[in-house]
């Protein structure tokens, strides 16, 4: 009796000192979105002395300000242009390379699916200057050639999440699916596409964030063209603003602006991403 005491007293010290880690663990996370919200609503003046402080009043005009001075509409119009061709050509073309990688029984699928992986490690600081070269010869340095090297830059980890996922999947689904009359392509996105769905989710998640959120890419290839992202509006917004000496005020809701959106979409959808990194994981 004594020891099953001693063991219950043990567990509770365990869970305490957890919940206490997760607590903190949880304050530094939120703590860096805290503070831009409260720092959206005040001046330049108020930032600067008391930047832990409330705001003396929940001001919307500098939200106001900030969606004209980066351009909200037009730049979130290219920005979702952007982010959803992209990740719409990521999820086809990963998946589909994926499958057939999985079903092939050849060497030259095994050795491509390597190259795939080892692709994951090469920093995009090695191919950067090559790749704009490349692509300036080819004239696409412009929105299509961005859409184009966000897909080759996020296949890699694409394919290595489906294919961990599919090799989990019963050959004799598609076979009965074939025999029913199905083609090819029937097979795929009527019976093998909609089992993959957890780790779908998830690289529409990854790749979502990441382009969404990029900043060089876009400086590289778009400039200070008309066509901005909103990461390089906020950028120029921001260097116009310094110029003036009022750059905070401006900075703070531009922010806000630019994350709300990711934001919301990693609220609705995280349960998904650890799920679908797990299964991909464990089963390749």
């Amino acid at each position: 009796m004594k020891y099953l005491k001693e063991m219950k007293n043990k567990r509770n010290i365990k869970n305490i000192v957890m919940y206490v880690v997760l607590i903190f663990a949880a304050i530094y996370t939120i703590f860096p979105l805290l503070f831009l919200l409260i720092n959206s609503f005040k001046g330049q003046a108020q930032i600067v002395n008391s930047p832990l402080s409330l705001p003396k009043t929940w001001n919307l005009s500098y939200i106001k300000n900030a969606f004209e001075q980066i351009h909200l509409l037009r730049s979130l119009g290219y920005t979702l242009l952007i982010t959803v061709v992209s990740v719409s050509l990521l999820v086809v073309i990963s998946s589909l390379a994926a499958w057939v990688m999985v079903r092939s029984k050849s060497k030259f699928a095994n050795i491509l699916f390597l190259a795939f992986t080892a692709a994951m490690l090469i920093p995009f600081q090695s191919v950067m200057y090559p790749l704009l070269s490349f692509m300036q010869v080819l004239h696409l340095k412009n929105i299509t050639g961005l859409i184009l090297m966000y897909g080759g830059f996020g296949l890699s980890l694409s394919v290595f999440l489906y294919h961990g996922f599919m090799k989990s999947i019963p050959v004799s689904l598609e076979e009965a699916a074939v025999i029913d009359g199905a083609n090819i392509f029937q097979v795929f996105f009527k019976v093998i596409f909609p089992l993959v769905r957890p780790t779908t989710i998830t690289v529409i998640i990854l790749n979502t964030v990441w382009i969404w959120n990029d900043y060089l890419l876009p400086f590289l290839v778009l400039g200070n063209s008309e066509k901005k992202t909103l990461t390089l509006s906020l950028y120029y917004a921001k260097n116009l603003a310094g110029q003036y000496g009022n750059p905070w005020e401006l900075i703070f809701p531009s922010v806000l602006i630019v994350i709300i959106p990711i934001v919301i979409l990693f609220l609705f959808l995280q349960k998904y991403i650890i799920a679908g990194v797990t299964d991909g994981a464990e089963k390749g």
